[in-house]
């Protein structure tokens, strides 16, 4: 195998995307509006008179990008840092960032070449060059470092560097990033990595401060300096971030239609609201200018009140039942097959996503490339499952059903998924004890295998299927503990397919590769995929020129509001 599969072993955190983490009792807070209290509307469009309030289902992890995994940490960083590359709005298009141009590979697809902004400055004054560059994936890589440290209680302990470049010191595949001047960048491979330049886009990787790090590494966690459209202003943990217009942003001049422009609010809060329906009233009561997490029965709700708006962000999710494969009867594909007839996933679909979900074929969502757009999901077809499981011996199975005790982006409400799927496993002989756990013990015991089949899912990072297929269905990432391959599926041909996909550059040979893997996935069926959900985003009608992000981290730099005080 190569380095970047042997070493690749995911932080079980990794699957606390997007809010997942922290949920803690906090109640609805009393918001500030324009007049001190109450209601708040609109800001006054333009730059340096409007507040804009969000609101999000759980507070952050840690303001240090490198050291998070969860999505709620990154909506805060997006605001105060910038990485290299980002992705135009709405899309997986790449752009440059603090890099002037998306990068070719040289040599073969070991080395790049990225030239810098120059005249950008960290919040702190400092200047960003080559050298902050360097200095940051020297921190991130090299164990020894002496900033290799910090983060906070929750750390992540770097995990995301770790998954995305293969591990650290000499299991990195970056193997060295090199200064050739004040404002170029080249960083070094020891093997051809086909997602490199997209993991350059992915929020864990935001450039900070050198001088803000060195002064105190510890405290950078809650104490963050970028180069972002926002700089940190106060944290009040349980409750909300605040952050200011950095008047000094590069991006300022350059093409709105590209993600660029702004900022044009003086100060953005980001407000956590544990509690779903709380948070929809805080909206539709005018406390709020925007809101995320919202389920698909709150998608009317918001529709039909007057004043607001919805947007979706584009599907880069996937939602699944992982059946553990190493377990008893799921050891069999028949069996696994079977599960997939049995499930009338439209029904399903319809019945708990409504408009927001999309039956899932494969084990990634179409807005990815490489899609195989072949491959049809499995029909319901109950004789069919009756048929298989009698050739595999396992009629009247008693089994366990776990799902998630709170929502998620890929499946807002994993406890109706479960009772649907539950009774029409019923119906072909399956009798499903329905089972969960608080969420932590829920991802500590399907990281280790304790279950028969779990739901889970997923939100992508860098808009490749590495980042799906790799992650979820390697047998490197079917580890003792803190398994991100919940479904322990081992098969060494689909393994060096995604090896081969991984360590080239050459687009039509990565193609290829992941074809052929999704149509023996299919075929081996570790999963019941489920659905590629949009997640909605209720919005004050005064909000304009918010751009939803695939990966659910959007920067408001675009962001203006209308009609204010």
């Amino acid at each position: 195998m190569a380095r970047t599969q042997k070493t690749r072993k995911l932080s079980r955190s990794d699957f606390l995307k997007l809010s997942g983490a922290g949920l803690t009792g906090a109640a609805l807070f009393g918001v500030a509006g324009c007049g001190g209290g109450g209601t708040i509307s609109g800001g006054g469009g333009g730059s340096g008179g409007s507040t804009f309030v969000f609101g999000r289902g759980a507070d952050s992890i840690s303001l240090d990008p490198i050291h998070a995994t969860d999505g709620e940490s990154f909506r805060a960083t997006r605001q105060i840092f910038d990485t290299l590359l980002d992705f135009a709005p709405e899309s997986f298009d790449m752009i440059p960032a603090l890099a002037t141009e998306v990068p070719k590979a040289q040599d073969g697809g070991l080395s790049y070449t990225l030239k810098l902004r120059k005249g950008v400055k960290f919040h702190d004054g400092t200047d960003f060059n080559a050298e902050a560059v360097r200095f940051n994936f020297d921190r991130w890589r090299d164990t020894k470092n002496e900033y290799h440290k910090g983060g906070g209680g929750q750390s992540s302990d770097f995990a995301y560097y770790l998954a995305q470049f293969g591990g650290f010191d000499d299991d990195s595949v970056i193997e060295s990033v090199d200064v050739i001047d004040d404002y170029t960048v080249k960083f070094s491979l020891k093997e051809p990595q086909g997602p490199f330049t997209r993991n350059l886009t992915m929020s864990p990787f935001g450039i900070a401060s050198p001088a803000a790090i060195k002064k105190n590494v510890d405290d950078f966690w809650q104490e963050p300096v970028g180069t972002g459209p926002y700089t940190f202003s106060k944290w009040e943990r349980n409750s909300q971030i605040r952050v200011e217009a950095n008047k000094d942003w590069w991006g300022t001049d350059l093409p709105a239609s590209q993600g660029y422009g702004g900022p044009h609010l003086k100060e953005v809060i980001i407000r956590s609201i544990p509690d779903n329906t709380q948070r929809v009233a805080a909206l539709t009561g005018n406390q709020l200018n925007g809101a995320d997490g919202l389920v698909p029965d709150d998608v009317p709700t918001v529709k039909q009140q007057e004043g607001f708006a919805l947007e979706f962000r584009p599907p880069n999710t996937v939602g699944y039942l992982a059946m553990n494969n190493e377990k008893e009867p799921f050891d069999d594909p028949k069996v696994r097959q079977a599960f997939n007839y049995a499930i009338d996933m439209p029904k399903l679909v319809e019945a708990v996503l409504g408009e927001t979900g999309e039956v899932a074929s494969n084990y990634m969502p179409p807005l990815i490339p490489f899609f195989n757009n072949s491959i049809e999901p499995y029909p319901y077809d109950p004789d069919k499952a009756k048929q298989l499981l009698a050739e595999a011996g396992v009629e009247n199975l008693e089994t366990e059903l776990w799902y998630m005790p709170i929502p998620r982006p890929y499946m807002p409400d994993a406890k109706s998924v479960a009772q649907i799927m539950q009774q029409d496993l019923k119906d072909v002989g399956v009798n499903a004890k329905l089972v969960t756990y608080e969420w932590g013990t829920y991802l500590d015991k399907t990281g280790k295998g304790d279950h028969t089949m779990c739901l889970l899912g997923w939100t992508g990072d860098n808009g490749d299927a590495d980042n799906f297929l790799n992650v979820l269905l390697n047998s490197a990432s079917a580890t003792p503990s803190a398994a991100s391959n919940v479904a322990y599926y081992k098969n060494p041909e689909v393994d060096k397919l995604l090896e081969k996909a991984q360590t080239t550059v050459n687009e039509s040979a990565r193609q290829d590769a992941y074809y052929r893997a999704q149509e023996i996935m299919h075929e081996d069926a570790p999963w019941v995929p489920i659905a590629y959900v949009k997640p909605p985003i209720g919005l004050q009608d005064a909000v304009k020129n918010f751009d939803p992000n695939p990966t659910s981290s959007e920067s408001f730099n675009p962001v203006t509001l209308s009609g204010g005080k």
